[in-house]
């Protein structure tokens, strides 16, 4: 196994090498504004054998967790996407769409919240067409926190006695995110979780058998960077084999970057059975003057809720409401069916909104995003509450020809929304605001049938269904009864003549 933690501070912050000291397999230093990342890469024959023989029969498998509360992301660790439960999923030869085995084992760690039977029924296909480096399904599900995941880890990895290894991974509780990736190419597990920037101690441990990378780093920009690259410089130390702190400065091409700007999310009221999410946002100026750049807002919105994509395929509509086109909408999207007869989880969107012409100055401008809500389950009390993520919202620019990006050593892909645009895409993130105390989570209040009335209201069915029948079945006999004289006065005549 290979353990990397790193804590990551703001231009211009550092740590003096003399206040970081390194005993054998223990590094401690002074207290720092900093978000953390910690890294662990297993190798398949480190695992337990039957997570061993299930990831074998994988080929690919990415899942992304987001915490619903705000947290300001740090170079560069800039990715975003929506709060809550990712998954991309491509099918092996052991574990196909139409096998039972990963959802299983998703209960299993992450628990029954996760709602899904087979990929083939519960996950949306991922287009094909575009480029070769996307997964082939996707799954998402609203999932607040940890709690499921952190039990069944404690549980698989610490002893009843290892306090050292319970209090780590009970810190999975306050992280801001977790990746979990495998794939065939590499045949390794590889296990990310990242702190929001915040004050924490410096200090981490090794085990005596693995190989322990500590990284102390801050944003830099050396003389030589380029355009499409990011610095880092800092402090880096291997435990058990460096008896002090070693300085380094690197830079690497990255195609997440911080915009520097910030956006919110809310729903116009009253919402009514077709909210409208406005996206207000700070600034209107591209990142880069001298590139192609365009705003985008990408959604995961459960099966309670869905964009109309006929909709927003009219441009005086779009015009109308600062959206540009519908780049991309999982389908198939039934348009009718309530939300208690779908099977697949829901729907994920890709827009790209039409700023106002840029001024002088930058300038805050709104963007809104018609939606929909299903017929929902009934309630006793007349209503459901629905909740709806905030999208990431970024300006995806294009880098100059021949510039390649690749994998970087904080590198995030497979996001859903980076493989819709091309490799040369490079993404600036702007940061969520919601209001103070909000998360990064809209509300949207659902009239729904009442359970208290709904005896009435089968009474009074039955009651209309049985006054039409006997209403039809009355016109029915009076027309027979007028018709049986009428026949019988013609036959007379008949007779007299």
């Amino acid at each position: 196994m290979r353990e990397r933690i790193t804590y990551v501070q703001k231009i211009g912050h550092s740590v003096e090498p003399s206040a970081v000291k390194v005993d054998k397999n223990v590094i401690t230093g002074p207290e720092v504004q900093a978000a953390r990342e910690d890294r662990l890469t297993f190798g398949l024959d480190e695992l337990p054998d039957g997570l061993h023989s299930f990831l074998e029969g994988l080929h690919e498998l990415h899942i992304r967790w987001v915490s619903p509360k705000p947290y300001e992301a740090v170079s560069p660790l800039l990715a975003r996407l929506p709060p809550g439960f990712h998954l991309f999923f491509t099918p092996g030869k052991k574990v196909d769409a139409d096998s039972t085995k990963l959802c299983v084992n998703l209960h299993k760690i992450f628990g029954r919240i996760i709602i899904c039977s087979t990929p083939k029924n519960s996950f949306t296909a991922l287009p094909s067409d575009r480029f070769s480096h996307t997964t082939a399904y996707q799954y998402y599900h609203q999932l607040d926190d940890l709690s499921a995941f952190v039990d069944y880890v404690e549980g698989q990895l610490c002893s009843p006695h290892d306090t050292a290894c319970s209090s780590r991974v009970a810190k999975l509780r306050d992280a801001s995110s977790l990746d979990v990736s495998y794939d065939t190419i590499s045949h390794a597990l590889r296990v990310t979780a990242t702190w929001p920037y915040q004050s924490q101690t410096i200090q981490a441990a090794a085990h005596p058998r693995f190989r322990t990378e500590v990284g102390i780093l801050s944003d830099d920009k050396p003389a030589t960077i380029e355009p499409h690259e990011l610095g880092i410089s800092g402090l880096l130390t291997i435990l058990g084999q460096d008896s002090q702190p070693s300085p380094t400065l690197f830079t690497f091409p990255s195609r997440h970057r911080d915009a520097e700007s910030t956006f919110s999310a809310k729903f116009l009221l009253p919402t009514g059975l077709h909210p409208t999410l406005q996206l207000r946002l700070q600034s209107n100026k591209p990142p880069l003057d001298d590139a192609q750049c365009s705003p985008h807002a990408y959604l995961t919105l459960e099966n309670s809720i869905f964009p109309d994509k006929y909709q927003l395929s009219d441009p005086l509509f779009l015009a109308s409401k600062n959206l540009t086109a519908l780049r991309y909408a999982s389908s198939p999207i039934d348009l009718e069916a309530p939300d208690y007869v779908l099977k697949t989880w829901g729907s994920s969107v890709l827009l790209e909104l039409h700023p106002p012409p840029l001024s002088e100055t930058p300038q805050e401008w709104t963007a809104e995003i018609p939606l929909h809500l299903r017929y929902s389950f009934p309630t006793f009390n007349g209503y459901t509450d629905i909740k709806v993520p905030y999208p990431a919202v970024f300006w995806a620019c294009t880098a100059e020809e021949g510039t390649k990006f690749p994998t970087n050593p904080f590198e995030r892909v497979n996001l859903g929304y980076d493989g819709l645009f091309g490799p040369r895409t490079v993404f600036w993130h702007v940061e969520p605001a919601p209001e103070a105390g909000g998360q990064l989570i809209n509300t949207v209040r659902v009239p729904v049938l009442s359970l208290d009335g709904a005896e009435w209201v089968n009474i009074g069915t039955a009651a209309v269904v049985l006054l039409g029948f006997g209403w039809v079945f009355w016109k029915l006999l009076t027309v027979a009864f007028r018709g049986a004289p009428r026949k019988g006065i013609v036959e007379g005549e008949k007779k007299r003549q």
